[in-house]
């Protein structure tokens, strides 16, 4: 008797130990799909706004000075997803409902910057180089996806 209970305790901790070793790498799957569908969004964020002009002056024609460029930020009657410019997406802050499993929010901020130093904001000053910084977060993730890219103005005659 009492080493049949000896094995039913053993038992039980066996399934103890099984069930939460399957309970913590069930939780670490989802954080790592929850992880790769942010750098899946922000890396579209970071694309999409790559694919407009790199500034509103330069979507007619095309800049010789940086003073002809304009000021980081959308114009007033300028509405994602309808943004003409790159740094149309400065203060950019939405909330992607795509997802069936989760929602995520994603926060966007440009800034010009030097070529020599692209981590360094240097806005009100304007330059050939403007880099787009993207936070994606979501109550289901434990970590904050951050991603940016630098967008640089060539124009060759």
């Amino acid at each position: 008797m009492l080493m049949t209970l000896g094995a039913m305790t053993l038992l039980m901790i066996i399934i103890f130990r099984v069930n939460s070793g399957f309970l913590t790498t069930n939780e670490i799957m989802h954080d790592n799909k929850y992880g790769i569908l942010a750098v899946s969004i922000g890396t579209s964020i970071i694309e999409e706004a790559k694919g407009k002009a790199f500034d509103s002056y330069t979507v007619a024609s095309p800049a010789i000075s940086t003073s002809q460029l304009t000021s980081v930020g959308h114009a007033w009657n300028e509405y994602y997803p309808n943004f003409n410019d790159f740094d149309d997406y400065d203060g950019l802050d939405i909330i992607d409902t795509t997802q069936a499993s989760a929602q995520f929010r994603i926060q966007c901020r440009v800034d010009y910057v030097r070529a020599n130093a692209p981590d360094v904001p240097v806005t009100p000053t304007k330059t050939w180089h403007k880099r787009i910084f993207v936070m994606v977060t979501s109550p289901f993730m434990t970590d904050t996806v951050r991603l940016s890219s630098v967008y640089s103005y060539f124009y060759f005659r």
